[in-house]
């Protein structure tokens, strides 16, 4: 049931991480120059109360938490933080290959 959860997690990442790169070129063609929208950015333009909830929890458990640790994650494109997060999900559920050796006891 976890890994389903985990394989299911890791294909939405990596569709938020599509899109957040097609908006990307998108906008690089339109400005004529390179965009890479911060995670940040894109969570203010979605959800800028969430933001904000996150940010206060942060700062309740430990300042060090939110400046410099959650900061430097959001300054991060969003799409390579997704990309980095479907890769983690992916990797949680990997199964790993017999080798060929392990069948014959050696």
């Amino acid at each position: 049931m976890l890994s389903a959860i985990f394989r299911i997690s890791s294909f939405i990442c990596l569709a938020v991480a599509l899109v957040a790169g097609v908006l990307d070129l998108t906008r690089s063609i339109a400005d004529r120059a390179v965009v890479m929208t911060p995670l940040a950015a894109d969570w203010m333009r979605f959800s800028p109360q969430s933001l904000e909830s996150v940010r206060e929890a942060l700062t309740k458990v430990h300042p060090w938490l939110w400046s410099p640790g959650f900061e430097t994650l959001a300054s991060a494109p969003s799409r390579a933080v997704f990309a980095a997060l479907s890769l983690v999900f992916a990797a949680a559920v990997r199964t790993r290959k017999q080798r060929w050796q392990e069948n014959f006891g050696g």
